[in-house]
């Protein structure tokens, strides 16, 4: 592969697993130093080794960054962040930090109805959470990432926030998740406009992509995406396929084939 990105430094929250793994993975291999962020104690050896294996195979500097986005203020974890690409990536030369490119990745979902008969009513606990890691911590980290996106070539910074299908499809149970990235959307409107001059920004919305975040939505959640799981050709559960045999456990194929209808979600490689 080219490597694109030779020399270039990219901040990607929620790096240790899943879509952010994917991500580290693909811009290693382009030649991108990575600054990987992780949330937990239980993430620690998994993120080192993920860091240690990207710097060993594609020749790049890969830093682990501990900084917890879900506490109640991520403002202390947004400048620990800031501080390591500080301390690991200034440059030698110009004594100056680039960010070039930022992937806001980290995020959080647990499905809850309205007065839900079995974990009970929507509450505050319950709403901010979700919408201080999927919307406030996005923005206090690109508010401080602004001032480092490069200048030269005008626009050439990249902003990529991490959406979800469920900001305008409406799945139920999903009224405080499906709101937070309808606001990550809103946001990555308007700062489309704000760091035009710096940066492009764009979301995606990648769909459903195996990991734990989506064997934890339980059946009833299976059941809307099962339309979609039907009509995508490539996501029937084919025993003995070597993604299936490496990415999927036992107990998760078990699922696929009860109550997913036969349909796996998205693999990241």
């Amino acid at each position: 592969m080219s490597r694109s990105l030779e020399g270039k430094f990219a901040i990607i929250t929620g790096g240790s697993r899943g879509i952010g793994e994917a991500i580290a993975h693909n811009l290693a291999s382009k030649g991108c130093s990575l600054l990987l962020n992780y949330t937990s104690d239980s993430s620690r050896t998994r993120t080192e080794s993920l860091c240690n294996t990207l710097s060993t195979t594609h020749k790049i500097t890969c830093i682990p960054v501990q900084a917890d986005l879900s506490d109640p203020d991520p403002a202390p974890a947004v400048n620990t962040i800031i501080s390591a690409a500080k301390t690991h990536f200034t440059s030698p030369t110009t004594n100056t930090l680039t960010i070039d490119i930022l992937i806001n990745n980290a995020g959080v979902s647990k499905d809850r109805f309205l007065n839900d008969p079995s974990s009970g009513p929507i509450d505050p606990a319950y709403f901010n959470w979700h919408y201080t890691i999927n919307v406030l911590a996005p923005l206090l980290l690109t508010q401080a990432c602004a001032e480092y996106l490069p200048r030269k070539p005008a626009h050439s910074g990249r902003i990529i926030n991490i959406s979800s299908i469920s900001s305008s499809l409406g799945f139920t149970g999903q009224s405080v998740y499906g709101g937070t990235k309808a606001a990550l959307e809103a946001m990555t409107r308007t700062w489309a406009r704000e760091l035009a001059d710096v940066a492009t920004v764009n979301a995606v919305n990648p769909g459903p992509v195996v990991g734990d975040m989506y064997f934890a939505t339980g059946e009833e959640f299976w059941k809307q995406m099962q339309g979609f799981q039907d009509n995508t050709p490539l996501s029937k559960l084919v025993d003995g396929e070597e993604a299936v045999e490496e990415l999927l456990s036992e107990e998760q194929k078990r699922l696929i084939r009860e109550k997913m209808g036969g349909r796996r979600p998205a693999f990241t490689r």
